[in-house]
């Protein structure tokens, strides 16, 4: 449990210190998160429809480019499927503290395109990490922001998912 905790801690320490710090400028933006996971591939055979929520930052650059980061909870519950022996099973669901951190820029006005990068520290008994990688487009009108992605995770394999995220920069 410490080993899930402490990732979490210390980046919302960063994202607090960046605000703070940052707290007079007009570039920085930090805000709560929703998203919803769709599974692709073999994780979509194994697993329902993903949640999280999160708390993420934005920090403009120059140029249309903007830095971003993001700390999440996410959890995937279990299917019951059959195995190929005709035995009935139930996979277990499964729950990942995100870490992120990323580049979008702005292709015109609200629309952008953004590369994401991090780990995935899993939680229960599947406790290990998982590096991510994220590519997608968005749309941020004044202080909203909703963005849709493809989502993949290594660990022992891939596990991938289609997303759509939406928050609410301050």
């Amino acid at each position: 449990m410490k080993r899930t905790i402490l990732p979490l801690m210390a980046s919302m320490l960063l994202l607090l210190a960046v605000s703070s710090a940052s707290a007079q400028l007009k570039r920085f933006s930090i805000g709560p998160y929703v998203e919803g996971g769709f599974p692709v591939g073999d994780l979509s055979e194994t697993h329902n429809t993903g949640i999280g929520a999160g708390l993420n930052a934005d920090i403009k650059l120059l140029a249309g480019f903007t830095a971003t980061g993001s700390v999440g909870y996410m959890h995937f519950p279990g299917k019951d499927i059959t195995l190929d022996n005709g035995v009935e099973a139930e996979v277990k669901s499964f729950d990942a503290i995100p870490v992120r951190l990323g580049l979008k820029y702005k292709l015109f006005s609200v629309l952008y395109a953004k590369v994401e990068a991090g780990t995935a520290h899993l939680t229960k008994e599947d406790a290990g990490t998982a590096f991510i990688v994220s590519p997608g487009v968005g749309v941020r009108i004044l202080m909203f922001d909703i963005q849709g992605k493809y989502e993949a995770w290594f660990r022992d394999g891939s596990a991938g998912f289609l997303g759509v995220k939406a928050s609410i920069n301050f």
